[in-house]
């Protein structure tokens, strides 16, 4: 066969593992299996697009066009990809998406791509591999992207790439750029949910929350304007600081907004009252030596005048949360009390 004939069928290859790996990645409760069922293994004879029902996941996301430049390979064919799980991609497989991915100008298909990588990467094996096949800098660099949706892929791929330990010490480099975003972008937006999930992948040891120092004030401003949806996202990332003695003086030296005593009420949603209550007590189990406490107290808008101080609504808006339907809330309550 002739060399376009090669490139025709290799281009037609990669169609169909980007509907294979698309449809089959389930990425911790951001993306989801479509239509369950398992995958068929596809044969070398016979084309692989040609087997799947014209309303499948599989057919709709096989037929993204794809301009990949032609690389320096094996003689073995890209035909014999389709048979790999998505849970078990080798190195060629994954640099052929980062290829594509580098070379493409499109949005669509860069959305499609970067789905396609992040549903790859909520399996293990292939956080790993991602990693060792330079995956994390060229992903990342797609925060840059114009598209906010672009960039919305790309936190969703490195929120599963985050799982993996290893692969957080790359990732950190990115917490300026992310913490850039959700200040920039629009309240309630996508793009500031995405970049929360980072961040609370990233502090869930306290590895790496010394980068978040400087962050508790945003985070603070953001739970009073934000939806119930950002607001118990916003709040594990301060639970997760707040777990931390080390962060706590850090954390009650930020400005804080008055109006976020308002949260403990009634209507508050019981998601949100119930991770701002783990929050509250995580404060309250903070005992400052006399002279901190004074120096806080000349800081008139800082978190620990507004929660922690003699004069703070704290107690009093508590005592009303004691009657709440919600006994874990009620508990929580007690515990801050006692």
């Amino acid at each position: 066969m002739g060399d376009g004939s090669s490139f025709t069928s290799r281009i037609g290859s990669i169609k169909t593992l980007l509907g294979i790996v698309a449809g089959a990645g389930a990425s911790y409760g951001i993306y989801k299996l479509i239509n369950g069922g398992s995958f068929r293994r596809y044969k070398k004879r016979g084309g692989s697009e040609g087997n799947s029902r014209p309303d499948s996941l599989l057919a709709k996301v096989s037929g993204l066009e794809l301009m990949c430049p032609r690389s320096e390979r094996t003689d073995d064919t890209l035909g014999d990809i389709i048979h790999q799980s998505a849970g078990n991609l080798e190195p060629q497989h994954v640099n052929m998406l980062l290829t594509c991915l580098q070379a493409s100008n499109s949005t669509p298909d860069k959305c499609r791509l970067l789905l396609t990588l992040g549903n790859t990467a909520a399996f293990t094996v292939n956080q790993n591999v991602i990693r060792e096949c330079e995956g994390i800098p060229i992903i990342g660099g797609f925060l840059s992207d114009a598209a906010p949706e672009v960039k919305v892929q790309t936190l969703n791929a490195l929120n599963n790439l985050c799982m993996n330990i290893q692969n957080q010490e790359q990732l950190t480099v990115y917490v300026p750029q992310v913490l850039e975003l959700i200040e920039m972008s629009s309240v309630n937006s996508d793009l500031q949910l995405g970049a929360l999930r980072l961040l609370t992948n990233l502090s869930v040891t306290d590895k790496h929350q010394h980068l978040l120092k400087g962050s508790v004030t945003l985070l603070l401003s953001l739970l009073v304007v934000s939806n119930a949806t950002l607001q118990v996202q916003t709040l594990k990332v301060l639970v997760n600081l707040s777990s931390n003695p080390d962060m706590m003086d850090d954390i009650v030296q930020a400005q804080a907004p008055a109006s976020v005593m308002l949260l403990f009420d009634m209507q508050t949603s019981s998601a949100v009252l119930l991770r701002l209550l783990t929050f509250a007590g995580n404060l309250k189990a903070w005992r400052p030596s006399v002279q901190v406490a004074e120096e806080l107290r000349c800081k008139h808008d800082c978190l620990f005048r507004v929660m922690l101080d003699e004069s703070s609504e704290l107690h009093s808006r508590l005592v009303h949360l004691i009657s709440h339907p919600d006994r874990e809330i009620q508990a929580q309550v007690a515990r801050i009390l006692t």
